[in-house]
């Protein structure tokens, strides 16, 4: 029996890499593994939305993301005889660095947060699969297998699981996993395309089917999805079917070549019963798969491990209550929820076969999309939900807004703006950070002594002047995924010290 871990992350995709990082961030011990042997060099997921790039952004991964990948800011409507030319993400985005949608393969998303945990000296235990799980008392024996057959079991105050679809965590755990298979087969290829315009996404929506190309760079310059047309054989995917279905579904000349890879696959709509039962916690596809739709899988994936990981990191070394780890699953369940809705109601749209929703999706959106695209403050709301900048935590008990609320301003529960610009970038760093506003003369070092006393280690103390996105006098707790923890109005601190006292309790002696 080796000595006890603090968290045994099993998985190795973006959301247990992204789970690592803030572990290591946090001094937290820890291993991950994952059965494969390698990190995936297919496609898979292709977008990373602004939220996402900011969560990241702390732990200095964000702008290697954007230098391998592609900011399109367009989409390219082929209609029959025109096509409409729409803008993305072009409004409602303000309050952050990164106002568009990032296109990179999966592959290059891994790779980047691998190298990361690899300068922090983190290993990464590949070919490794988990067996069995037995909690012993306050903490869980993890059997673990490498791929030679030698087995080791691992003690662990925490599991999580961060292994996708066929979790072995959830099912070891006793969590259902709900809902159901989609009909349709679905294409996916990443390759070149000769006749399409670089730098957008390009759309094709008929009567039988639809195809997308999306740019990504690489591995390939563009990655292919397309619904099989019905009737069409369940045949292994080659070059010679996409250019076919390419050629059905498209007016325009497009020569498909120079495949990096091709599948198929079929989508499912499943959310897991919960998403911690006890020591063991889910995170990412374990909790949540869903449709491509809007690309919200892995950012959803990646900001759960980032909500859960700096929670078990307080726990772990005694700095927070327990309690702290129910938020979990109080501030992430709904947010799954409310994908699989959005996926769903999305894919129902662009693939039902019902002739009227046929009608509207092929002949009545693509010329009514321009109209409604004019309007923009609904255009504004959409972009917020897709980017994912708009999720707030505001019914968590972790958050207060104190006796005196803001009356402008972000609020306890909501993500840290980056207005002014370059904010998000001082509160970056590990821990927890109190940003105040107005006067300096309001926050002399001594008010603050006796509230920070015990936990001054994990709380910087920023001062913002006029450079604050609240217009009076504020104080706000930035907690370390980001979001307000505290928020009110006023230089009185005896709210900002019961908040602390809950969450982050003073440690004596």
């Amino acid at each position: 029996m080796t000595a006890p871990l603090d968290v045994l992350v099993v998985g190795a995709g973006p959301t247990g890499l992204a789970l690592a990082a803030q572990l290591r961030s946090c001094g937290t011990t820890f291993r991950i593994l994952d059965r494969s042997l390698d990190r995936v060099r297919e496609s898979r997921a292709l977008a990373i939305q602004p939220r996402t790039l900011e969560a990241l952004a702390g732990f200095g991964v964000t702008e290697e993301l954007v230098a391998r990948g592609n900011p399109a800011m367009q989409i390219r409507m082929h209609l029959p005889g025109r096509v409409v030319q729409l803008s993305l993400f072009d409004i409602g985005l303000a309050d952050t660095a990164y106002p568009f949608l990032l296109f990179l393969s999966q592959a290059e998303t891994e790779s980047i947060l691998a190298e990361h945990l690899a300068g922090q000296d983190v290993v990464i235990e590949r070919g490794t699969e988990l067996v069995r799980l037995e909690r012993e008392g306050t903490a869980v024996a993890c059997r673990l297998r490498r791929g030679e057959g030698a087995e080791e079991t691992v003690e662990a105050r925490y599991v999580v699981g961060c292994d996708g679809a066929h979790s072995t965590v959830r099912t070891q755990a006793g969590i259902g996993f709900e809902g159901y298979a989609y009909p349709q087969t679905f294409l996916l290829a990443d390759l070149e395309v000769d006749g399409l315009e670089p730098g957008a996404v390009h759309t094709y929506m008929t009567g039988s089917g639809m195809a997308f190309f999306f740019p990504l760079g690489s591995p390939a310059t563009w990655r292919m999805l397309a619904m099989r047309p019905p009737g069409t054989p369940d045949t292994e995917v080659k070059l010679g079917l996409l250019q076919k279905i390419t050629d059905e579904y498209t007016s325009d000349r497009l020569v498909l070549r120079d495949p990096v890879w091709m599948t198929d696959f079929r989508l499912h709509n499943r959310g897991a019963a919960h998403h911690r039962s006890g020591p063991f916690f889910l995170a990412g596809d374990a909790a949540h798969i869903h449709s491509p739709a809007g690309a919200q899988g892995m950012n959803t994936g990646i900001q759960d491990a980032l909500n859960l990981g700096w929670k078990l990191a307080l726990v772990c070394s005694g700095r927070a209550p327990t309690e702290l780890l129910d938020t979990y699953e109080i501030e992430r369940a709904p947010v799954g929820r409310s994908v699989l809705r959005f996926t769903d109601r999305a894919f129902t749209i662009g693939t039902s076969r019902n002739p009227l929703i046929r009608l509207a999706r092929t002949r009545l959106a693509p010329r009514l999309a321009p109209l409604a695209l004019r309007a923009t403050g609904p255009r504004g709301r959409v972009f917020r939900t897709v980017s994912e900048l708009g999720i707030h935590y505001r019914r968590s008990p972790a958050s207060s807004a104190g006796s005196r609320p803001p009356r402008k301003g972000p609020r306890a529960g909501n993500r840290l703006p980056d207005l002014p610009r370059g904010l998000q970038a001082r509160s970056a760093g590990p821990g927890w950070h109190l940003l105040l506003s107005g006067p300096p003369a309001l926050w002399p070092d001594e008010r603050f002594a006796l509230v920070l006393r015990g936990r001054d280690d994990l709380v910087s103390v920023h001062r913002l002047g006029g450079e604050s996105p609240w217009p009076d006098a504020v104080q706000g707790l930035v907690r370390p995924d980001g979001y307000l923890g505290y928020v009110a109005r006023g230089a009185d601190l005896e709210g900002l010290r019961a908040y602390l006292d809950r969450w982050l309790p003073a440690q004596h002696g």
